[in-house]
């Protein structure tokens, strides 16, 4: 087996303790190492992103697939130190956001449609749920391919969806108009310290052939927690005033109590403000 292939397998292993087969004469090795191998950073050095490279990685980004050729996932570009330091200041939990030189807010564009339909003279009798779900869609496959166009030439990325805990005050600070909703932030910059590999969960509870099967989920989660917790335990334990401390803080725990508290109950009631009918 070839360096290139091996590598894919060490990285698979550690990502889903399981084994995969992997043959070397596949074309786009380097690529699928890429992916295997994805980081996430939170350091970063103080080094401008230049504006040539962030438009190619925008058109790089944009040329993702989309629904229907609608297009409807967008790109804000926020270089203000002002404007980073205010979205930082609003989610103190995330100090990196601060040392940020870029960051990106996708946005689900549900506006330029009806305006199209308008300006050619056609009804629009598709303002209902559909409209909101295609553009969130969109946006976060653009924030997909936007990651790997940037982890491809040596930048290093870290999604924010926390943003739409602040939705309004983003609509607010942005201008965003009606029928457009902020999906997800990025931050972007030159990587000031190595990241680590992220345990997932198995193939066997994500990846479903023929039929969906959750049997035996479980056991499963449990295998994964112990495996996760040998390779990257939790440092810290999420509100041990309310849940106490546990003997063994693994994955599934972590994520039990971070959603036993109630999170954007106001982000319907703000999309419908932006115009959006979730009928």
């Amino acid at each position: 087996m070839s360096d290139l292939a091996r590598s894919i397998v060490a990285t698979l292993e550690e990502r889903f303790g399981e084994t995969f087969q992997v043959d070397e004469t596949l074309s786009g090795l380097p690529e699928l190492l890429s992916q295997a191998a994805h980081l996430a950073h939170r350091r970063y050095l103080p080094r401008a992103v230049d504006a040539d490279l962030l438009r190619l990685l925008c058109a790089c980004a944009l040329a993702a697939p989309t629904k229907s050729d609608l297009q409807q996932g967008d790109i804000l570009v926020v270089r203000d130190k002002g404007k980073v330091a205010a979205i930082a200041a609003m989610i103190p939990d995330m100090p990196w956001i601060a040392q940020a030189p870029v960051f990106l807010i996708f946005l689900a564009n549900g506006r330029r449609l009806p305006q199209i339909a308008k300006w050619r003279g056609k009804p629009f009798p598709n303002d209902h749920l559909d409209l909101f779900f295609n553009a969130s869609v969109d946006a976060a496959i653009v924030l997909a391919q936007f990651v790997r166009a940037a982890e491809a030439v040596g930048l290093g990325c870290c999604p924010v969806s926390v943003i739409r805990d602040r939705a309004q005050t983003i609509a607010d600070m942005f201008a965003l108009p009606e029928k457009v909703v902020p999906v997800a932030g990025l931050c972007l910059g030159w990587p000031a310290a190595e990241g680590a590999i992220s345990p997932r969960l198995p193939l066997s509870v994500r990846a479903h052939e023929e039929r969906f099967n959750d049997d035996g989920l479980e056991e499963k989660i449990d295998a994964y927690d112990r495996r996760r917790a040998a390779l990257r335990p939790y440092r810290t334990q999420r509100d041990p005033a309310r849940f106490g401390d546990a003997g063994f803080y693994g994955w599934s725990e972590d994520k039990a109590r971070q959603y036993a508290v109630r999170q954007r109950a106001d982000f319907g009631a703000f999309v419908r403000r932006q115009g959006f009918n979730l009928e």
